[in-house]
């Protein structure tokens, strides 16, 4: 009797061992098919005061741009998102142990999500196919890009911390319909993203935040699901390339001040310096968007800077002023003087000139002796004259010289209290140059790391 008992419970068990399933079976059984469009035209609940929980998460896979200009973010996420249809069940002892399908996504219904912030379709090729669990759990997971837009607070760039959000939502569902909840906290979907995170970029992750919110229009409440992700930019590209080479210009500038300033080239080197300061406020109007909340810090850097050798330049413009004026005032009254000089000289000598042209001619023609005598006399007569009018001559001379010393000697004293007043100037100028500069980086770089 123990025998046959054995051997008909082997039979019972290899004809159950042998039996086949196939996911086929599960579809005819649930009446599951493309053509039936039962599943996917209502929101899956027996009861319509039910309401349909979707949970969802989202982990940060890339950050693949960041434009500050246009206050987008781009980053690259993967979804997951899961709710249950209350239409769909099976006993798996039925079907060989079979729990879960996959079926195409168009055969069921989908919660309406969408994201707020998001400002332009995903082009993404989509995940064709859902997974469907035995007690009517639906998983759907799907990687897209999003293009969103993030409201960024440039004020501290390029030291500058952005948090942005990509807020989860129906589209058509109230709360009374739809609740949406997150998978994972905020911890472990920090935690997720950095295990998984392929690039940044020029912007660290620091952390993801996951809460919920609600928002009220026209007397209906809609359930909102917020990820807000927190990003840090690397500075140092901007600081190599744009914040280091404006300290150098205005160290050359502080540098300039040692340069003598009677020579052109002072002026020239300080006009060049602000020419490639004006070009690097060009690339700074590329970055930086139109309109902010405050001022960036980087710009108020820039211009500080730029009015800074502004007003070096309109110094050296007129220490110049003032050092040429006195050379000219210096050379002036030298040159008529020599002028005069000269003329004075030529009519003395045409005076003695003829003076012994004349005692030539009257020894020439006289024969006699009586005439030379007279001659002699008369000679004699004309030389005492003539050494009246030398005399005269030269007391006109040191009276014109006298005059022109005194002319030369008011300027001279003029020309000494301009140099004093712009060797002061200069002096008082550079100290006020540098104590400006070292309070206003101290201030900026404090601001920049507070």
């Amino acid at each position: 009797m123990t025998c046959i008992s054995l051997f008909l419970l082997f039979i019972i068990i290899d004809g159950v061992s042998c039996e086949v399933c196939s996911y086929q079976d599960v579809l005819d059984y649930l009446n599951l098919t493309a053509d039936n469009s039962v599943f996917k035209l209502t929101r899956p609940v027996l009861d319509h005061t039910h309401t349909t929980v979707v949970k969802t998460d989202i982990i940060l896979y890339a950050i693949l741009s960041v434009v500050e200009k246009t206050q987008t973010f781009v980053p690259f996420v993967w979804t997951s998102v899961q709710w249950k249809d209350e239409r769909i069940s099976w006993d798996p002892a039925q079907f060989c142990g079979i729990t879960e399908i996959s079926v195409p996504k168009d055969m069921l219904w989908k919660p309406d999500l969408f994201i707020y912030e998001m400002i332009q379709k995903d082009d993404s090729p989509p995940n064709p196919y859902m997974l469907v669990t035995y007690d009517g759990t639906i998983f759907y997971d799907e990687d897209m890009r999003v293009i969103s837009t993030c409201k960024m607070d440039v004020h501290k760039f390029p030291f500058d911390t952005q948090e942005c959000s990509m807020s989860i939502g129906s589209a058509i569902h109230c709360v009374k319909e739809i609740r949406i909840s997150p998978f994972s906290n905020s911890s472990r979907a920090t935690q997720f993203s950095r295990e998984i995170m392929k690039t940044q970029g020029e912007w660290e992750f620091l952390k993801m935040s996951v809460q919920n919110s609600n928002l009220s229009l026209y007397d209906r409440r809609w359930e909102l699901l917020t990820y807000t992700i927190t990003i840090k930019r690397r500075p140092l590209l901007h600081v190599i390339n744009f914040l280091l080479p404006i300290l150098f210009f205005l160290i050359l500038d502080l540098a300039s001040f040692f340069i003598a300033d009677h020579r052109g080239e002072k002026l020239g080197f300080k006009v060049t310096v602000l020419l490639a300061i004006s070009v690097l406020l060009l690339i700074l109007n590329d970055i930086l968007p139109s309109m902010s909340n405050k001022t960036p810090l980087i710009a108020t850097y820039c211009i500080v800077i730029f009015a800074l050798m502004l007003l070096s330049l309109l110094e050296t413009i007129l220490v110049t002023y003032l050092m040429e004026k006195d050379t000219e005032d210096e050379l002036g009254p030298w040159d008529s003087g020599e002028n005069k000089n000269k003329k004075n000289k030529n009519w003395s000598m045409d005076i003695k000139k003829e003076n012994g042209c004349s005692c030539a001619c009257r020894v020439c023609d006289s024969e006699k002796r009586c005439e030379l005598l007279a001659v002699d006399e008369e000679v004699n007569y004309v030389n005492d004259s003539g050494d009246t009018n030398v005399l005269q001559l030269i007391l006109d001379e040191l009276q014109k010289l006298q005059n022109t010393m005194h002319q030369h000697l008011g300027p001279r004293k003029e020309k000494m209290k301009s140099v004093f007043w712009a060797k002061k100037i200069n002096r008082f100028f550079f100290i006020f140059y540098v104590i400006t500069v070292l309070l206003f980086l101290s201030f900026i770089f404090m601001e920049w790391y507070s």
